[in-house]
């Protein structure tokens, strides 16, 4: 996938004012949600919504779509109503296990090959699980982690102590990294608290995070600061890129770089990185 991970803004699919204004955004993803900002009895008007807002083409950024949970009675028609929309991705909240992932994504391709998956880590199984289900599937484009519904699966109150669930933040920026999956960090829910969410963030990179969770728009711009590439980062996605341009030519799709395999999903990550610092390429 083309695109950064430092921002992925939610905005509520049932809102019109807010899908009009999320087409003029700057996050690098925008995604459109049906899950927990949208109540039950709005859910068919949210995908009816979301849908037209798809058709439109008028955003700035790469869109994707939040469906419900895998264990949720509105999935199938989440998925049917959005699919032939195409969106650039499907997050998926509750994802607990690689099977979860294997049913999503037969539920996916039976509309379109193209979309990728976004696995939201939101339980204890599921960060036991990380890296399983950040390797299950090559579509699988980067992880979500979802600290609120972990934090009452685990009997947590939350607070904004740095240390809050620290373990499970870690692991799933671990786990990621170890599939070769880029990781995106949870939201922080005080959005008056502008210093405290720049701390967050420089807390999130520092765990191996390349992005964060946001839920209103004046979070992006510290956000975007924050996750920038790094000189690092730009140099080795231009040996990414490289390698994997040469493999192409000599008729091969995956290549071993630093004893690393890249592939078409790794080059488009690294092509993201390489047009941050140079947008003309």
């Amino acid at each position: 996938m083309d695109t950064l991970f430092r921002s992925l803004i939610f905005v509520p699919g049932n809102n019109e004012r807010f899908l009009v204004k999320a087409e003029s955004l700057e996050a690098d993803i925008v995604c459109l949600d049906l899950e927990d900002s949208v109540p039950a009895s709005e859910k068919a008007k949210a995908r009816k919504m979301i849908s037209d807002a798809l058709d439109s083409g008028g955003f700035k950024s790469t869109v994707f779509v939040r469906v419900n949970g895998p264990g949720s009675t509105f999935i199938s028609d989440d998925i049917s109503a959005i699919l032939p929309h195409r969106p650039a991705g499907v997050v998926v909240p509750k994802v607990g296990t690689p099977s979860d992932v294997a049913d999503i994504m037969r539920r996916i391709e039976a509309w379109d090959h193209t979309t990728y998956l976004a696995p939201s880590i939101e339980s204890a199984a599921g960060v036991v699980n990380a890296y399983s289900i950040a390797s299950a599937h090559p579509k699988v484009c980067c992880m979500v982690f979802g600290i609120f519904d972990l934090l009452y699966d685990m009997g947590i109150e939350y607070t904004k102590d740095p240390n809050m669930a620290v373990y499970s933040r870690s692991k799933i920026a671990t786990d990621a990294a170890a599939a070769g999956v880029p990781a995106i960090d949870c939201i922080w829910q005080d959005i008056g608290d502008t210093a405290g969410f720049a701390q967050d963030c420089t807390l999130a990179r520092s765990l191996g995070y390349v992005g964060k969770s946001l839920i209103h728009p004046d979070q992006i711009r510290v956000a975007h600061e924050t996750f920038a590439p790094t000189q690092s980062e730009i140099d080795w996605a231009r040996r990414v890129c490289n390698a994997y341009q040469d493999a192409i030519k000599g008729g091969r799709g995956a290549v071993r770089l630093d004893g690393k395999m890249i592939d078409e999903v790794h080059y488009k990550q690294a092509l993201a990185v390489v047009r941050f610092s140079n947008p003309t390429v």
